[in-house]
């Protein structure tokens, strides 16, 4: 029988949980957590102002996952990402009829939200980095988009806000400064030492 480890990957995970191990599930789960909480920041942030919190989303999106589990037909990690912001769309629209008042589920604004997260996570794939990192061998079999926010989830928090806002939300460098009350110089060099950070990490460079 497998036995799961702190360095156990999404397939191992997965050809575990698939076979009903309620641990796998769980270890594979919140190797999203980072992923998931930034692609609910940023839908939050345009539609809800703030409202609500990501991680809680997340966390419902977790729970439905566990329930949904056994109906999950997948067998790589893209198959599963995919399957995860489709959950994560469904909540987040749920939250929205919340905030809006009516009562009837919108499949067309779930529809909407789903390619919002699509094109949020291919922006993570491809673009941030433009791939100027070169990430190792064992890397490049995971979802780039995946190890990009785990990435982001390891710089200092100043760094991370700065290309967040700037690169993920959209903001220019003055609208990112006021938005964390600092001057426009200090913002750039953040956002150039949050780069090189983010690259040395990607590229696997202490």
């Amino acid at each position: 029988m497998m036995t799961t480890s702190a360095d156990s990957g999404p397939e191992e995970l997965l050809g575990l949980a698939r076979a009903g191990d309620a641990l796998a599930l769980g270890q594979l789960l919140e190797l999203y957590r980072n992923y998931l909480t930034l692609l609910a920041r940023l839908q939050i942030s345009r539609r809800l102002q703030g409202k609500v919190d990501p991680a809680d989303l997340v966390q419902e999106t977790f729970l439905a996952a566990s329930r949904a589990w056994p109906r999950f037909q997948g067998t790589s990690e893209g198959e599963l990402v995919h399957w995860l912001r489709q959950i994560l769309a469904t909540h987040l629209a749920n939250l929205l009829r919340h905030y809006l008042g009516t009562r009837c589920r919108d499949i067309r604004l779930e529809r909407d939200l789903a390619a919002e997260m699509d094109q949020s996570s291919r922006f993570l794939d491809r673009g941030l980095l433009a791939r100027q990192s070169s990430p190792s061998q064992q890397a490049a079999r995971r979802e780039q988009a995946v190890l990009l926010a785990d990435a982001l989830g390891r710089l200092p928090e100043d760094y991370r806000e700065v290309l967040i806002l700037r690169h993920l939300e959209g903001l220019s460098f003055p609208e990112v400064a006021q938005r964390l009350g600092r001057t426009v110089d200090s913002v750039k060099k953040l956002w150039a030492r949050g780069l090189d950070r983010l690259r040395r990490s990607l590229g696997g460079v202490a």
